[in-house]
């Protein structure tokens, strides 16, 4: 399973989507390959947001190791699912994706079985590192549906 997180410049909401999943997906022992990316190249070759860095050790994560990139079309090929973040993130997808654009892979990453309902993760960029948390929270949720949404539909 290959699974891609996107928000705008990737050092905020989509390094922790890709750190928090991952360490879930290890300790139930699932195979995945989990990245992250911005739809803009705004912070590309930059560490994740100190804020992100810092909620994320405070909860037993590690990204440190994570540098900010941009997605590419050829993303849309090597994944199998794309979770986008926020609805402006979902339009750009759209437009970078072009004709390899899957509604069927790209998915809003708080809706990740279609259903209705809100489609964004605040941005924490705008406020202080106490934003960081409640995104946090946010994210952690989303992640246990996402492994819940991709086991029941293996099974």
């Amino acid at each position: 399973m290959k699974i891609l997180f996107v928000c705008l410049g990737n050092i905020c909401r989509s390094p922790l989507a890709e750190g928090i999943l991952k360490a879930k997906a290890k300790t139930l022992g699932l195979d995945w390959q989990i990245d992250s990316a911005g739809t803009n190249g705004y912070h590309d070759g930059e560490a994740p947001h100190k804020f992100s860095l810092n909620i994320a050790a405070n909860n037993g994560i590690d990204i440190t190791d994570q540098i900010s990139k941009q997605i590419i079309k050829k993303d849309f090929e090597t994944y199998d699912f794309i979770y986008a973040l926020a609805e402006d993130v979902m339009r750009d997808l759209k437009r970078i994706g072009g004709d390899g654009f899957n509604k069927n892979k790209c998915r809003y990453f708080l809706l990740p079985n279609g259903e209705k309902g809100e489609t964004d993760v605040p941005d924490p960029w705008f406020g202080g590192e106490e934003g960081f948390e409640p995104v946090h929270d946010i994210i952690e949720k989303g992640c246990e549906k996402i492994i819940e949404s991709i086991l029941k539909d293996r099974n």
